[in-house]
């Protein structure tokens, strides 16, 4: 950075070159380092991307096979995070239904054409109710959600992102299917019930700033969350449901990861443990991190809540000690937020 601020000092001082084969050399050799992807990487913006603090909770939710009662349950804990005066609430993923491929059309609602009914999505209208009621944004975790057309036979894992008025912000269907074989361990297949998203999903919290949400295995790609961070996020919310497997394996270790590559904080929030013989059996430990990579906090495998105040004067200050924001080398290698991206779903939930 010193390097480059001094070299043009020296050609921002006066010239005393008559000759104008001279000073068009001058200029010739300094546009394409002014034009470079690099210096354009070293004039990255450091205004806040978080305007004021604000308080995260995520609600490490027990679900059953009741979905009217999960929905009831959710409700109580949404209102115990706001009465703490959280302001940020994230539900776990497949909050209001037991989670497994089996169990994805039975739970699924209609949120298409939108807003659907209480009748189509009884989910949808409960976690509204719970934004309102508490005035908090709420990250619904993830439900089941199946196509309009029975005939198509497509179901989603979606979240739906509510405002403090109780009206959708944004919705995210899990970009990544949770497709694994690990022998002797797990094998699983989401893409035999499931069909993808297709969009990274940032969400304007007014007065606060961008998050960024995805679900579960969407984790495991850095490229869903270097591109939220370019376009301004302060946190990164992964509503997902590890199990004892990959769990004790990469939990912790994904959720450092996406905030140290980033420098931004990163929730990760799992639904709590159920070790009865048919229930999927989550990891739990939901946390957060914040942007120099350290876990604030974190669960065991019980229900709980988990909070942090966030605070951006903690992203402004790791960026400034380990400044990778003006130090990236673009004309080495390319910016992915420069491709091609897509922001839009064909029919995303309203």
């Amino acid at each position: 950075m010193r390097c480059f601020v001094r070299t043009l000092r020296a050609f921002s001082k006066p010239l005393t070159l008559t000759s104008r084969t001279q000073t068009s050399a001058i200029h010739s050799n300094l546009a394409p380092l002014i034009r470079s992807p690099f210096a354009r990487a070293m004039a990255t913006s450091t205004s806040p991307v978080l305007k004021q603090p604000i308080k995260l909770a995520c609600i490490q939710l027990a679900s059953g096979t009741d979905k009217d009662a999960n929905l009831a349950h959710a409700r109580e804990k949404v209102v115990e995070a706001a009465k703490d005066g959280a302001k940020l609430i994230v539900l776990p993923e497949c909050f209001n239904s037991p989670y497994g491929t089996d169990h994805f059309p039975k739970y699924a609602e209609t949120l298409l054409p939108g807003p659907p009914s209480k009748e189509q999505s009884p989910s949808y209208h409960a976690l509204s109710a719970m934004a309102a009621e508490t005035k908090t944004y709420l990250v619904g975790g993830s439900i089941p959600e199946a196509d309009p057309d029975p005939a198509t036979n497509k179901y989603y894992n979606t979240s739906l992102i509510f405002g403090p008025d109780g009206n959708l912000l944004a919705s995210h269907r899990k970009v990544h299917l949770f497709d694994i074989d690990i022998p002797g361990k797990i094998t699983f297949r989401e893409s035999d019930v499931l069909f993808p998203g297709n969009k990274v999903t940032i969400v304007d919290l007014p007065d606060y700033g961008k998050i960024a949400v995805a679900i579960c295995y969407d984790i495991r790609f850095p490229e869903l969350a270097t591109i939220a961070t370019r376009r301004g996020c302060f946190a990164l919310i992964y509503p997902g449901a590890f199990n004892l497997t990959t769990g004790p394996l990469h939990w912790r270790l994904l959720g450092q990861a996406r905030a140290m590559d980033n420098q931004i904080y990163v929730a990760m929030c799992s639904p709590a443990r159920d070790m009865t013989p048919d229930a999927y059996h989550a990891y739990g430990h939901t946390l957060i991190a914040d942007p120099l990579a350290q876990v604030l906090t974190e669960a065991g495998e019980d229900e709980a809540i988990v909070t942090w105040q966030l605070d951006g004067a903690k992203i402004q200050e790791t960026r400034k000690n380990i400044p990778l924001t003006t130090q990236r080398r673009f004309d080495v290698y390319p910016d992915i937020n420069e491709g091609k991206i897509s922001f839009e779903e064909p029919n995303p939930p309203k």
